[in-house]
């Protein structure tokens, strides 16, 4: 056991990133997926609502993306805190649609707390994770750190295959059917099928 007491901070905090959070945003954005359907926001809500979440998605997912495959540095740091913010804003107004269109459960209402903490978390994780890195983005130190760099040492490639694979399939493929639904919905209501 002396060897888990010799691990780094550094790792730790890095691998509760990859097997702690990101799986959890994964498992959160399929429960509200879940609760989605059983509230039949097809019906509700619909496609504008739908799309919302899809856009979400990809806020949180362009900076995973590159999280995993490229060092994190200043061109990182600004995407991922211009992402945070916008997803903070989209996440806004998604709520203030749904709100008066349908009913939020309890369970999604926990669900949507989980969705909307966890960006920070992991945010707060890879600032600290990198600190250098972002000593450089907050003293304006952006010289020579504006590329995308492939990791160094990168990720076990059946870390990012599983991630993704998992990815597309307990969220990317719900969310389309979702929109698919609520499209399909709006169309049957105007007469068109």
């Amino acid at each position: 056991m002396e060897y888990l007491k010799a691990i780094p901070t550094g790792t730790l905090l890095f691998n509760l990133v990859l097997y702690g959070c990101l799986p959890l945003w994964l498992i959160f954005g399929f429960l509200d997926w879940y609760c989605h359907k059983k509230s039949k926001i097809e019906a509700t809500s619909g496609a504008k609502e739908s799309f919302y979440h899809a856009l979400m998605g990809v806020q949180v997912g362009l900076p995973v993306f590159l999280g995993l495959c490229f060092e994190i540095n200043c061109l990182q740091f600004i995407i991922i805190f211009l992402v945070l913010i916008a997803h903070e804003v989209v996440a806004h107004l998604d709520v203030q649609y749904a709100l008066h269109k349908r009913e939020i459960s309890i369970l999604e209402t926990h669900v949507h707390s989980f969705l909307e903490t966890l960006p920070f978390v992991i945010v707060a994780l890879i600032v600290v994770i990198n600190w250098s890195s972002f000593v450089d983005f907050i003293s304006l130190n952006w010289s020579g750190h504006m590329d995308l760099v492939w990791k160094h040492r990168p990720l076990d490639s059946n870390y990012v295959f599983g991630y993704f694979f998992t990815l597309i399939f307990l969220d990317v493929i719900p969310f389309i059917e979702e929109f698919i639904r609520c499209y399909r919905y709006k169309r049957s209501e105007a007469g068109e099928e």
